[in-house]
């Protein structure tokens, strides 16, 4: 699929794919993320399918721990590594193919929408949107709550969703366990690097607070 890419099918959802398209199914997906905040060296991410299964996992690079964060498959393999621009007022987080750094994997880019926020709001541009005139994806909500959707463009069109994980379990865990419905077609890779980025800035805004 080259540099990830946004199609509109007649007559339903539009079909998301940015990092492959074997990660899109025909069907809702529901993932639950867990932030593991004791190990860091087992990664602060793992997610896990609606079995319990684990799909995913990210890690930090070491010496590196606050910029660089690789999304591992449950095989242990690099899927893409995300990596925040440090001298940016917008915090600029820019996604690869891989464990890559050079421009040509370069898949999509990652910005808060304005830099004084009360609400979650960022802007997403595929790697061909070289003008950032229009954002390609959008998110929006209240991570405080953990709900926020992900839209495609400036629409009202959502192709994933993030909200609270309600079970026992849940209860001991806290604010460390939600949930997140990929849409059908959409590639719930890139939603869940997404939501690690989300995470990651909004941790960067707790520590200026």
């Amino acid at each position: 699929m080259g540099q990830g890419s946004y199609m509109a099918p007649a007559g339903g959802n539009p079909a998301v794919a940015v990092v492959g398209q074997q990660f899109m199914a025909p069907y809702p997906v529901d993932l639950t993320i867990v932030r593991k905040m004791m190990s860091i060296s087992e990664g602060n991410f793992g997610v896990t399918d609606a079995n319990g299964n684990i799909m995913f996992k990210v890690k930090g690079k070491f010496l590196s721990l606050r910029d660089r964060r690789i999304l591992l498959d449950a095989a242990g393999n690099p899927i893409v590594s995300l990596q925040q621009k440090i001298i940016s007022l917008h915090r600029r987080w820019e996604v690869y193919r891989g464990d890559s750094k050079e421009s040509k994997d370069l898949l999509f880019t990652v910005k808060k929408s304005s830099l004084l926020q009360f609400k979650t709001e960022l802007d997403v541009f595929l790697a061909s949107n070289t003008s950032e005139s229009n954002c390609d994806f959008k998110v929006k909500g209240s991570w405080l709550e953990r709900s926020c959707s992900i839209y495609a463009g400036n629409t009202s069109t959502v192709i994933a969703q993030m909200h609270r994980k309600h079970s026992v379990s849940s209860v001991v865990l806290g604010k460390d366990k939600f949930a997140v419905t990929v849409y059908p077609n959409v590639d719930y890779a890139f939603i869940v690097a997404l939501v690690v980025i989300l995470e990651e800035i909004n941790e960067d805004r707790k520590d200026e607070d």
